[in-house]
């Protein structure tokens, strides 16, 4: 099921992702630095790759003029029936600032709809604006807030991805739910006692809250 929804119906239309490489943006000023919408989707994109995050669908819409841009990205699915989404607008005509947002279910709608569960970016377009930084710090902060719910150390992060993707336990080897607990209860077991109870403890309660969300 698509996390992401875009929906175009207040005079924009949906392109494909090259096609929006071919919308122009508008000259600069001394105090207003317009982002050419493929740059900020690549910028994005790049910043996922890095942090071995992949995008599974994404959809695009741009209003008649090419001034507004609104998106929607899934990303790589989790467990099995759940997955982030981001979403994405940007004017060049200074109706409204850059933004992102991220959540289980994200929705962008060009009549000014934009919702997540969390909004790690909002950003005027200023001539000293580095879009680079803000995407990664952007990115950087969605992980923060998603990861920060469990209060586990992050090095841990890269040790429940490996349990999960790469199983030693055949039974294990399904995407489900109970595979991913068990990725996170075997990881657990590397921390001292009374963080590994804290850890746990609050396991369950995320792992519903998580299930809830895409039920």
């Amino acid at each position: 099921m698509d996390q992401g929804q875009l929906l175009a119906h207040c005079g924009s239309n949906k392109i494909t992702r090259e096609q929006l490489a071919l919308i122009p943006s508008p000259e600069g000023t001394d105090t207003y630095q317009p982002l050419a919408h493929h740059d900020i989707v690549a910028a994005l994109l790049e910043t996922l790759a890095f942090r071995q995050i992949s995008v599974v669908r994404d959809e695009y819409a741009v209003s008649e003029d090419g001034m507004k841009m609104f998106g929607v990205l899934d990303l790589e699915t989790t467990f099995e029936g759940c997955r982030f989404s981001i979403g994405v607008r940007n004017a060049n005509d200074k109706s409204m600032r850059l933004a992102m947002t991220v959540g289980y279910r994200v929705f962008v709608c060009d009549n000014m709809a934009f919702h997540g569960d969390f909004t790690p970016v909002l950003a005027k377009h200023t001539k000293r604006f580095s879009l680079v930084d803000a995407v990664s710090i952007g990115v950087d902060r969605m992980q923060r807030s998603f990861e920060g719910d469990l209060e586990v150390p992050k090095h841990l992060a890269r040790r429940v991805h490996d349990l999960y993707f790469n199983p030693t336990v055949e039974e294990f080897a399904p995407r489900t739910l109970w595979s991913l607990e068990n990725s996170f209860t075997s990881a657990f077991k590397e921390l001292d006692p009374i963080p590994q109870f804290r850890a746990t403890a609050k396991l369950a309660p995320f792992l519903e809250g998580m299930q809830a969300l895409v039920a």
